[in-house]
């Protein structure tokens, strides 16, 4: 009996150290948090992730998302928020599975899908809607990836939290007035062209209640 309970509170010890690990690697790496402005690249195409004040001919004629090349154009900065309704407070780590907001820096309106069809690929149609930051149920998108949070360094996917599609690029070209733009789209099936990675922009550090896990987790 005293064995058995000996290895209980051996199995009990590995597990609170997996914890602590858990939070302490967190708090060392290099998180994305509420509130940082990124530019955010589709990994299979090499394009950042953009949208302007230009509309869709067709479908729901909300303003267009495309992705560019350009690795200095303003118009691919997004904000990262709480989901609809809800407050993240600045430098909270993104946790895998968390559903989020992106806010267009230079219009306010978020990322967003419904199902339209998109003009070049037949698609999902990917959107920006919404004025200074408030739109709809459906600018939520939910964050994939490994671990226990999304990391800089890390591949992520971006799958819509009402038509459960993949935030895609596949390598359509529009033509003018956006001439070289590739159309963004959601799919319904995972694969390379969903993949993007966190890249330019201004990281806020992890806040606090990071800390606080980490000394909760001491305990």
């Amino acid at each position: 009996m005293v064995r058995a309970l000996g290895s209980r509170m051996a199995v009990l010890s590995l597990l609170l150290l997996g914890g602590l690990w858990s939070a302490v690697e967190a708090s060392n790496m290099a998180v994305v948090t509420c509130g940082s402005v990124v530019k955010l690249l589709n990994t299979r195409h090499n394009v950042r992730l953009h949208s302007h004040d230009v509309r869709y001919g067709s479908g729901s004629g909300q303003q267009s998302v495309t992705g560019v090349t350009s690795v200095d154009d303003s118009n691919s900065y997004w904000r990262i928020r709480g989901k609809t309704a809800t407050v993240c407070e600045r430098g909270t780590p993104i946790r895998c599975g968390q559903p989020i907001r992106l806010t267009h820096i230079n219009t306010g309106r978020n990322l967003h899908s419904h199902h339209f069809t998109s003009p070049l690929s037949g698609n999902q149609e990917v959107s920006a809607f919404g004025e200074e930051g408030e739109g709809d149920y459906l600018d939520d998108w939910t964050v994939l990836c490994n671990g226990p949070y999304w990391v800089r360094d890390g591949e992520v996917r971006f799958k819509h939290s009402s038509t459960d599609v993949l935030l895609s690029v596949t390598g359509e070209q529009y033509g003018r007035p956006i001439s070289g733009q590739k159309e963004v789209h959601g799919m319904a099936q995972p694969s390379q062209n969903n993949y993007w990675k966190a890249m330019e922009g201004i990281f806020m550090k992890p806040s606090e209640l990071l800390k606080a896990e980490v000394r909760h987790a001491e305990l």
